[in-house]
């Protein structure tokens, strides 16, 4: 997967609940190149999350990683439960 930042630009949008023309300054476009499998993946979360766009999947998913990542380097370890109720580390994140 790559990234490329675009641009950094003001640009005019439409509020969503008045429609009246708003500007949006600070924001980032990153255009990114994925696999097959990873847009398989992408397109699957945004469907199993109800999330209404592929940037909103993005975004839920960096604030869970970013908070997980907090949570790490503050001594925490997270632990799955499995079906029979055996408890053991989840080691996804180390």
């Amino acid at each position: 997967m790559t990234a490329t930042t675009l641009t950094h630009a003001p640009r005019d949008v439409r509020d969503k609940a008045t429609n009246e023309k708003v500007r949006q300054i600070g924001k980032s476009r990153v255009q990114l190149d994925l696999s097959a499998r990873a847009m398989a993946q992408l397109t699957d979360l945004k469907e199993k999350t109800d999330a209404a766009s592929y940037a909103e999947v993005f975004k839920n998913a960096m604030k869970l990683y970013d908070g997980i990542i907090a949570e790490i380097e503050n001594g925490a370890t997270f632990l799955i439960r499995d079906k029979d109720g055996k408890v053991s580390e989840f080691r996804m994140f180390l």
